[in-house]
């Protein structure tokens, strides 16, 4: 059997229907990342008070914080249709031509991962952000013929873990953008409690900050961990879930006080300990605790960086003086990077 990690970003059928019933429906139930509700807020109703769509609206950072959830809110919100797809399922302009052609009129069009499209797609996207048309080329050589196709208005919300991968060209054709920042333990609290309600789960307030203390900022991860410490309580506790239960299922599920799992820590100890506190390259990391490098790039190293356990220099992974306190092992004090 595999190891079952919380943190796993591989979510299963019926994980996504959890997830889908727990997302709030409209800018109001939103919690969270008020500067961009504010700002969307504004966006949506100056739209709606002309008659017309909206700004095309990019949406950036970290997986989990609610790029899709805000998706389909501003659908909600315009009363319009929603068509979501991927940058990955685009790799041919002639697939964004035939979404395009087939989308209604104000229709929001939501493409998640936006930097991972083909770039003739994108030079593609280009034309129908700004013109609202695309030039379907019909054959091949001296002898193709560019067709004009004209596509009814439509709002775009590209979401993108990684804006910097995005074209200049494409960036600069989103009316708005928006950077969500990691959330705070407080309006992580409020989310569990409220999704604790939506799955009518037992949990007491200090039971929602003892999960969310171990969310790593993330809606996503937070109501994941949610699900678990309710099995846990289920069936080796009440059914309630007690601060007790749910640091007990938390532990059992190797996610510790700081939020960090499994990788995470395997990570900091093959740093430390294999490495000396390194620096060591990611390829070799990767090798020391058995997994890919992107995995460990994309999964563990942010987490680590962010609560400053892990540095990232021109010559490899370091190990931070806290990074080595938070495995309970003495920091180098002679001959490396903090001597």
């Amino acid at each position: 059997m595999e190891d079952y990690s919380p943190l796993d970003p591989d979510r299963s059928p019926d994980e996504i229907a959890v997830e889908a019933a727990l997302r709030p429906q409209d800018l109001g139930q939103f919690l969270g990342q008020p500067r961009v509700v504010d700002q969307l807020g504004l966006l949506l109703d100056a739209a709606t008070r002309r008659g017309s769509v909206p700004d095309h609206v990019l949406l950036s950072g970290p997986p989990g914080l609610g790029k899709t959830t805000l998706a389909m809110i501003i659908a909600h919100e315009m009363s319009a249709p929603l068509r979501i797809s991927s940058g990955p399922a685009i790799q041919h302009a002639g697939d964004l031509a035939a979404i395009l052609s087939g989308l209604s009129e104000g229709e929001v069009f939501f493409l998640d991962e936006i930097h991972r499209m083909s770039r003739p797609a994108q030079e593609m996207l280009y034309l129908a952000m700004e013109d609202f048309r695309v030039d379907v080329v019909v054959g091949k050589g001296p002898g193709a013929t560019a067709i004009p196709v004209e596509i009814p208005p439509f709002t775009l919300v590209g979401a993108t873990t990684r804006v910097g991968l995005l074209p200049g060209p494409l960036r600069d054709r989103f009316g708005f953008t928006a950077q969500l920042d990691y959330y705070d333990e407080e309006t992580l609290t409020r989310i569990v409690t409220r999704s604790a309600g939506v799955l009518d789960i037992d949990v007491a307030p200090t039971s929602a900050e003892v999960i969310a203390s171990r969310s790593r900022g993330t809606p996503r991860i937070a109501n994941r961990l949610l699900r678990r410490v309710r099995d846990y309580a289920q069936v080796r506790g009440t059914g309630v879930v007690t601060p007790q239960a749910a640091a007990a299922a938390l532990d059992l599920f190797e996610v510790d006080p700081l939020g960090l799992d499994r990788l995470d820590r395997e990570v900091l100890h093959a740093v430390c300990v294999k490495f000396a506190g390194g620096p060591v390259g990611l390829s070799t990391l990767a090798i020391a605790v058995a997994e890919e490098a992107e995995t460990v790039a994309e999964v563990a190293e942010p987490f680590l960086v962010r609560l400053g356990f892990l540095m990232r220099t021109p010559r490899g992974r370091v190990a931070t003086p806290a990074g080595f306190a938070h495995l309970g092992l003495p920091a180098p004090m002679q001959g490396g990077l903090f001597s």
